[in-house]
């Protein structure tokens, strides 16, 4: 956009957020995200019920999840049946045969080995025989079965879970990119491009990587903890109290932790989104910073940032990082104490060693899943701050909704007309007040004024970019607003001064104005505009092959393929945001015959600085804050010697100056009315108006470049 929106909305903004560092385009550049503390519950139970849509997956997957995590909790009590065995043949071999197994225990009991004599009580040995191999390959055949199936189902519970956090992805995609259309142009102007790319991309990978190395994990550890939990008290409720004294222990050292690491890792994902709003604008005004030699200074300001990030990053991943080293330390003290306690109840005769080594597995198992969530956290907690940053784009307000009952404009004639218009970006400081205006069919208006005068604000108002405070816009006599947005915006072609053109040839280009133009078309608009007399000298043609930033054409080939994307479009109503100041004279002339055959038969509106280009236009307004000074011809407002003969006077006065300082001669040209404060006191006092027989040609003076800034 041109400067309307640069002053009108950046004053609203900085009396909303005050100064801030600032790049790219300035409606593009306004305002910085707001610190917030991350609510962990409520965001992660969000983020969780956007896997609502697939719910009989999910359901399919806890189910082959439980099933799994049983078979792999009973194998390990079934193995030790095994050691019993191995055990019990042991013994067994190396009593003799014919006597029993009684016998052997009060024969124990009389030479007063008593602890043997307990041991042996709860072994279940025939002596005189060994290992029953028999048996024991029963039980590792069936172990191993069960191991086998449950990795299976375990594979199977990974692949559809992984497909559901994809598709789940997916439409978070989706969601985001209709909710970004969805968002008034406001809420552009109060956030760094690179932050909206940064939650938009970043954000949402961080939480589908989050996701799909935690909530298969986590699925797994939880119902692991709720199986060895039972199998640990069917076996021995004593040991089963010691492991869970590991709980609470845990639950304290996890919490007290991530506390601490959670605020850093939402300041990381925000330094983050500023890192990239830095690298974006650096790179893309590359030239500019070579140019005025601030490669230290950004430099300097990418360095406090990326430190900023670099702590914040340091931080957050070493403390989260000592959960895991922690948990691994709690979980070996409550191994050691039920490796103690179940051998003793071995030697005492209440528990086999088959049960004892089972314990000592199902210890491990259960301090395991409880150590893996904890080594989790700093992944849940990174997933969960991106998220609730994804939250913000999708909580944010959107525009007004559209109306129920759209009216379409079969045939467009493009009268336009300001009916008692007011409209302010910030509420008691209005810009535009009670303005009325009319534009007949097939006028050219042109809107002229100083920077921030709200030239560009004005047809912001009839695309709705922003909607009134007061008053109507009506197209043919249509309330806008009674129009669909998709609706008013078709019947309007726009040419900027910033040219936009995607990656893609320059066919595609051209035919983006109007999707399934043929060729044909294509070629008509382009003959029009005057882009195909250069197109021909390019290697390719029409199929040459734009990069990102259209960096293989010149500036006034880049501006008249945007004329040629307007022209096919057809449009009954034309914008024109001051589409000629980037371009050399040749080009510019070029640019003004297309223009001159794009505004043909429609109703246009030209923004301009250098008035020289807008001489012919059916009405000129003058606009100064806000409002219309004047209007009229060219011609009847150089006569009324007011604003716009000031304005046109200090563009001729000023190429003027430069021919004078060239022949040594001083003062204004004769019949041009001398700029107020310059010259003859009151601004010009009763010189004649330029255009008059005795005033000098004003193109005569206008070098062939001038233009103002």
């Amino acid at each position: 956009m041109a400067e309307g929106v640069k002053t009108a909305e950046e004053k609203a903004a900085e009396a909303r957020r005050g100064p801030v560092r600032r790049g790219g385009p300035p409606h593009m550049q306004i305002g910085q995200p707001g610190e917030k503390s991350l609510n962990f519950g409520p965001s992660a139970k969000r983020l969780l019920g956007r896997l609502r849509p697939h719910r009989a997956r999910v359901i399919l997957v806890v189910a082959l999840s439980v099933v799994s995590v049983i078979l792999t909790s009973v194998g390990p009590k079934i193995l030790g049946r095994a050691t019993d065995i191995i055990f019990a043949g042991f013994i067994g071999s190396k009593i003799p045969a014919g006597v029993t197994k009684e016998q052997a225990i009060a024969a124990l009991r009389a030479q007063g080995k008593s602890t043997q004599a307990d041991l042996l009580s709860n072994i279940d040995f025939i002596p005189g025989q060994g290992i029953d191999f028999e048996a024991l390959r029963s039980v590792l055949l069936l172990v191993v079965a069960l191991f086998v199936v449950a990795s299976l189902l375990m594979w199977m519970q990974g692949w559809i879970l992984q497909g559901v956090l994809q598709k789940t992805m997916y439409a978070l995609r989706e969601e985001v990119e209709a909710k970004l259309n969805r968002l008034p142009l406001p809420y552009f102007d109060k956030q760094p491009r690179g932050e909206i790319l940064s939650r938009v991309t970043n954000d949402i990978d961080n939480v589908g990587m989050s996701l799909q190395q935690t909530l298969s994990q986590l699925l797994n550890a939880l119902l692991t903890v709720v199986a060895v939990m039972v199998m640990m008290f069917w076996i021995s409720w004593t040991l089963a109290l010691i492991a869970l004294v590991t709980i609470p222990v845990s639950i304290v050292v996890t919490s007290a932790i991530a506390k601490r690491s959670q605020k850093l890792f939402i300041q990381q994902w925000r330094n983050t989104g500023e890192l990239n709003g830095i690298i974006e604008e650096t790179f893309t005004g590359h030239g500019l910073v070579k140019v005025y030699g601030r490669q230290k200074e950004t430099e300097a300001n990418f360095r406090v940032k990326n430190d900023e990030l670099f702590g914040a990053s340091f931080g957050a991943q070493f403390i989260s990082g000592i959960i895991m080293p922690t948990m691994m330390f709690i979980g070996n003290l409550n191994y050691v104490v039920i490796a103690v306690v179940g051998g003793l109840r071995v030697a005492s005769g209440s528990m086999s060693l088959g049960d004892v080594q089972a314990f000592i597995q199902y210890s491990r198992q259960f301090t395991q899943p409880l150590t893996q969530v904890a080594s989790m956290a700093n992944v849940l907690q990174s997933g969960v701050a991106s998220a609730e940053r994804v939250f913000e784009v999708l909580d944010a307000d959107e525009q007004e909704a559209e109306t129920t009952s759209a009216v379409v404009i079969d045939d467009p004639h493009g009268k336009v007309a300001f009916e008692h218009v007011s409209f302010s970006y910030v509420p008691d400081q209005p810009l535009i007040e009670d303005l009325n205006l009319t534009v007949r069919p097939g006028q050219t208006v042109a809107i002229v004024g100083p920077t921030g005068a709200g030239k560009t604000t004005l047809v912001n108002l009839i695309m709705r970019f922003y909607e009134l405070d007061a008053g109507r816009i009506t197209l043919d006599g249509v309330d806008i607003r009674d129009l669909s947005r998709h609706g008013l915006r078709s019947h309007i072609g726009m040419v900027l001064q910033d040219t936009w053109l995607f990656g893609g040839t320059i066919r595609d280009n051209i035919a983006y104005g109007r999707p399934g133009a043929t060729d044909e078309e294509v070629i008509e608009a382009a003959r029009a505009t005057y882009v195909d007399r250069f197109v021909h000298s390019l290697p390719d043609g029409y199929d040459t092959v734009l990069d990102d930033e259209a960096s293989n054409i010149s500036a006034g080939e880049k501006q008249l393929l945007t004329i040629a994307r307007a022209f096919l479009s057809d449009p009954a109503l034309l914008i024109l945001d001051e589409a000629t100041s980037s371009v050399d004279t040749r080009t510019e002339l070029l640019v003004q015959h297309a223009m001159a055959a794009l505004r043909s038969d429609r109703t246009s509106f030209v923004i301009a600085h250098r008035l020289s280009t807008i001489r012919d236009a059916d009405l000129i307004l003058v606009m100064e804050n806000g409002r219309i000074v004047e209007q009229g011809t060219h011609a009847e407002l150089l006569a009324a010697q007011g604003a716009y003969a000031t304005l046109y006077a200090a563009q001729f006065a000023g190429a003027a100056a430069d021919l004078d300082d060239a022949a040594g001669l001083a003062g204004p040209p004769s019949g041009i009315p001398a700029m107020a404060g310059a010259g003859a006191p009151g601004g010009g006092g009763g010189a004649a108006p330029a255009g008059t027989p005795s005033a000098p040609a004003p193109d005569a003076a206008l070098p062939d470049d001038g233009q103002t800034r």
